[in-house]
Parts: structure tokens; sequence; C-alpha cells
């Protein structure tokens, strides 16, 4: 039995935030130049694919920006410390 997501197209990952990242990935979609290009030429497999890429490429951006906001925080004083003279 076929699953019901195979019977309707796979739409586009596009959410509007077209703008490219210095990796040259799109910051909203997560999608590299290519990918953008020829998403309505690619197959249902491909897009598939394309889809799995882009969740791990946010899943890796997200896990930075976190991993870069807990060092930001490490290195500020505390705020329960205040002024010490």
């Amino acid at each position: 039995m076929k699953n019901q997501l195979e019977f309707f197209e796979i739409p586009s990952p596009c959410i509007g935030v077209c703008e490219v990242n210095n990796k040259g990935f799109c910051k909203g979609c997560f999608r590299s130049r290519e990918e953008r290009l020829y998403w309505l030429q690619f197959s249902v497999d491909q897009k598939r694919e394309v889809i799995r890429l882009c969740q791990s490429r946010r899943a890796r951006v997200m896990r930075a920006r976190q991993e870069a906001l807990a060092r930001q925080q490490a290195q500020e004083p505390s705020a329960d410390q205040g002024e010490l003279f």
C-alpha cells in the first residue's frame, strides 16, 4: 500500500526568504543554487533527497547558533553580581 504522501506532488520548501548565506545556501529553505534552479525538473525521489538535505542543513545551522549563543552568554559577566566597586 502506498503512503498518502506519494500521491501528491512535493511542494517547494521555499518560505520566501530568498537570501544566500556565506556557503551558498538559501537562508530560508537551505537549498543550494542548483537545488533551487532545478526544483521543477527533479523527480519525486530527488525532491525528497533535497528536503532531507535541507533539514540536515537547518539542524546544523540551528545547532551552531545555539553553541554561539551559549559561548556568548558564558563570556558575559553575570548580571547577578552587579558592580563590585
